[in-house]
């Protein structure tokens, strides 16, 4: 329940603060006088789009603040889903800084503005003037009937249902897509496979392999030296192993002698044993180098294959082609088995459509339940509204395919006229019409609904004398099951009201201003006196201001 507001710096409003009690409460004015701007500051403070050029002093920021009893109203979910301090009496507030930025609080956290919008639905119901248009919306219409059956919980289920259909839907798509892409590219994947597969590439071969290569390239330049070498070591005319061995020979003979004949000798034995190792591997490495030209043209296919992969891939060694290797094995893997997933998809789908099809068919029956219920009794309060051959009727369709709302379509007829033609209402009902039906929804709807609160604003147009005092005793029932506020210009219906709360503009020495009082009931009498008969109080319109409170 809105329990107060409190306006700074907002168009013609410096300082305001306004209570509000439970019950049926009235605000009439002058027009012109200042109603639309509390409507407007309520708005902001509920989240609604701000504009700079509110601000009354455009060097000082405005501040709304709106406090509400929610204590029976079980929005201690939505407080913890968003991380809020739970309070029984919570503060919105909103203010609009001279640059145009504006802030959100709620009980003194900062929000995004879309959280103080959907805590501010949860509030309070808003109707001004040009909601009449939206009765012909397909989803306002849906709405009515949803709350009137109280399907909050079951619509939300389908939700949930028809959400994760969505999901699966765009996942299926998105993976056949891509599976036509892949399956397109799997020839092209294919043949780069085989071409590495076929090369049999080994971590390390390419070094090995272009060492080899050298080596019998160069194979009778190596034969040669080698073979040179051991013979200057091992034969020819003066072989220097032969040298070394005689020479040791000398120095072995005078050992007994010559006391550093003993180092000499040791010295010639180990270049001896050293030399004519040498030889001997020299020569074996001789008989091991071949001359083999099929090997190296073995070689040469073999590394020509690899610098053409290399050069293909945009890489430089076999490693990095092996790798490559393992990723388009990968991929043609995934793309062979990617028939599977889509048929895992599919039969995900299949089951969840099934969940979609149940959970559906339980909110249309929900709904097609309650229709006659809410037929009956809206004609019934247009009757009482002064159209006595009202008719109203909502018709069904199951749509093919399902929607966020379900699969009904829902239409709301209407004819004022007796045995009048059904049209679709935003077609046919007049702008009196259209106030007195919207009326008898929200009536209808007002004991069903989990808001505290709601504003009429001046939803009597098109209205009045005995007809909108008819509408007033409504309001007023309304105000039984919820906090019901209205902006009127009609004496009949202000005169139902619990409260009565004038909206007025005023000048002082500097500039003019609007304000807002709530009337006792001398001045209640004075007001609706002024309403009946205009700014000359008569006796008369005394008179008759007392009877309306008296009634």
């Amino acid at each position: 329940m809105l329990q107060s507001i409190s306006i700074q710096n907002y168009a013609l409003i410096t300082k305001l603060d306004i209570e509000f009690s439970d019950g049926f409460s009235v605000i009439t004015g002058e027009t012109g006088s200042g109603k639309s701007i509390l409507l407007g500051a309520l708005s902001l403070v509920l989240g609604q789009r701000a504009e700079v050029n509110v601000l009354k002093d455009k060097e000082q920021k405005c501040i709304i603040e709106s406090s509400f009893s929610i204590e029976r109203y079980q929005l201690e979910k939505f407080f913890a889903d968003n991380e809020l301090d739970y309070e029984k009496e919570t503060l919105l507030r909103r203010e609009i800084l001279p640059n145009g930025k504006s802030r959100a609080f709620v009980n003194d956290s900062p929000v995004s503005v879309k959280i103080l919008k959907e805590l501010g639905l949860r509030l309070i119901d808003v109707h001004s003037q040009n909601q009449n248009l939206v009765i012909g919306s397909f989803e306002y219409q849906v709405g009515i009937v949803d709350t009137y059956a109280g399907n909050s919980e079951i619509l939300k289920k389908y939700q949930e249902y028809f959400d994760k259909f969505q999901k699966l839907k765009q996942e299926l798509r998105k993976q056949e897509e891509l599976a036509a892409k892949e399956k397109a590219d799997l020839d092209y994947f294919q043949f780069q496979l085989e071409q590495l597969l076929d090369a049999k590439l080994v971590a390390g071969e390419q070094i090995e392999m272009e060492a080899e290569l050298g080596t019998l390239t160069h194979a009778e330049e190596i034969k040669s030296g080698l073979v040179k070498a051991y013979e200057n070591l091992s034969e020819g005319e003066f072989p220097i192993v032969t040298q070394l061995k005689e020479a040791r020979n000398a120095v072995a003979q005078i050992k007994n002698v010559f006391p550093d004949a003993e180092s000499f000798f040791e010295r010639l034995e180990s270049a001896y044993i050293e030399l004519n190792d040498l030889a001997q591997e020299l020569d074996r490495s001789n008989e091991s180098v071949e001359l083999d030209p099929s090997r190296i043209e073995f070689l040469n296919q073999k590394l020509d294959a690899v610098y053409s992969l290399q050069q293909k891939h945009h890489v430089n060694s076999v490693e990095e082609l092996i790798q490559i290797r393992e990723e388009l094995i990968q991929k043609v893997d995934k793309i062979v088995s990617g028939d599977d997933f889509i048929e895992d998809l599919k039969m995900q789908l299949k089951a969840q459509e099934e969940l979609v099809i149940k959970s559906a068919k339980k909110l249309t029956d929900s709904r097609v339940k309650v229709i006659p219920a809410i037929e009956k009794t809206i004609v019934s309060q247009l009757v009482q509204l002064g159209i006595p051959n009202a008719n109203f009727k909502i018709s069904t369709q199951i749509k093919e395919d399902f929607q966020y709302l379900g699969c009904d379509y829902l239409s709301f007829l209407f004819s004022a006229n007796k045995n009048g033609q059904l049209e679709e209402v935003q077609r046919v009902a007049s702008g009196g019409e259209l106030s007195r039906l919207m009326l008898s929804i929200k009536y209808l709807i007002s004991s069903s609904t989990a808001l505290p609160s709601i504003v009429f604003d001046e939803i009597d147009t098109g209205v009045s004398g005995e007809i909108a005092a008819k509408m007033g005793t409504m309001m007023n029932k309304m105000a039984e099951n919820i906090q019901v506020i209205s902006i009127t210009h009609l004496p009949q219906i202000a005169g139902k009201g619990k409260n009565h709360y004038k909206v007025y503009k005023a000048d002082d020495e500097l500039e003019t201003y609007s304000n807002i009082v709530l009337l006792d009931q001398q001045s209640r009498i004075e007001e609706l006196a002024k309403m009946l008969s205009g700014a000359d109080l008569t006796q008369a319109a005394l008179d008759n201001a007392k009877v309306l409170l008296s009634n």
